[in-house]
């Protein structure tokens, strides 16, 4: 059995989708599965053991005749017998149809002519749930089970190195991540926490708890406001990860991650760290998973988390 799932989006949007790929496996243990993301979103499959092959392609461009057709031989060659899409663009779901790709299941949408099987396309929730839906389309009736990813050996032997770099191995810490995302950005969403908020939150922590070390961590694209903020506090750590694994390595030693919806925030619930989020009313039930205390959050009722005050961060940092 080989399986192509399609999935639009940026990391964020890939791990989402991490609990969908394990039914599938778990329902198919001798078929492959492969995916077709965007060139954007290939790193997080480095964490996804469920995965052979990462196919490139990136929906939001404008592609002519010819970009067409090359997908159309990429997916032909690997004779698929199941697809799974999550992209709205009836050209791509035609694409599986000219291939003859028997099992062609999606979302019920303006998109969904050239596929076999239809499924309600639910508009709240748990984005995980939401994409776990299509299975439906399979008959397999299994619940989604809760995110998770696999840390490479490489990855977990880095963070013990920069954990002792920073002098932070046997103290614990606690993260602080101040980037943005690919899935809030879409949408429109004020999400971004202003550095002098932060710089507020670190202060305040630090007079609770003066020997627990604060880290800023720091991913390919959050040099400038990583920089920014050292310069405002410059006895502040910071973790340059460099990759995902990497990342999602550190965020597994943490004992706490503070963040905005982003990319960190979905590798903390991967892992299991405790997380404290800083939301839109609107994304609060769509990224993270219902119940427990692991993964609490904080809602701005203005819609712009600019607007949440360091003082409500705090108090429930310490629980009050």
């Amino acid at each position: 059995m080989r399986i192509l799932t399609l999935v639009p989006g940026g990391i964020s949007n890939q791990l989402l989708f991490f609990p969908t790929l394990e039914t599938l496996r778990q329902t198919y243990l001798q078929g492959t599965i492969d995916v077709l993301v965007e060139p954007r979103a290939k790193a997080a499959y480095r964490l996804c053991p469920q995965v052979r092959e990462v196919l490139l392609f990136d929906y939001r461009d404008q592609y002519g005749l010819a970009d067409y057709l090359n997908i159309l031989g990429v997916i032909r060659d690997r004779e698929y017998e199941i697809a799974i899409s999550l992209t709205n663009r009836p050209a791509i779901n035609l694409l599986l149809w000219l291939n003859g790709v028997p099992n062609r299941i999606g979302y019920e949408n303006n998109g969904s002519w050239f596929l076999s099987q239809q499924v309600p396309q639910p508009t709240e929730g748990y984005l995980a749930d939401n994409y776990h839906a299509l299975v439906k389309g399979l008959k397999i009736a299994a619940p989604c089970p809760p995110l998770k990813l696999t840390l490479n050996r490489d990855d977990i032997d880095w963070a013990e190195m920069e954990q002792q770099r920073l002098n932070i191995k046997d103290s614990g810490y606690i993260l602080l991540y101040a980037g943005g995302s690919d899935l809030s950005i879409s949408q429109g969403l004020e999400t971004l926490y202003p550095l002098e908020s932060w710089l507020e939150i670190i202060q305040g922590i630090r007079h609770q708890q003066p020997d627990l070390p604060i880290v800023a961590i720091q991913g390919e694209l959050d040099e400038a406001w990583v920089l920014a903020l050292k310069a405002m506090d410059n006895n502040l750590k910071v973790s340059r990860t460099g990759d995902i694994g990497k990342m999602a390595a550190m965020i597994a030693g943490a004992n706490l991650l503070l963040a905005t919806e982003s990319v960190p925030l979905q590798l903390a619930v991967a892992v299991g760290t405790y997380t404290l989020s800083l939301l839109v009313p609107s994304l609060s039930k769509r990224v993270l998973p219902s119940g427990g205390e692991l993964h609490r959050y904080i809602e701005a009722n203005t819609g712009k988390v600019a607007d949440i005050t360091p003082e409500t961060v705090l108090k429930k940092i310490w629980g009050q």
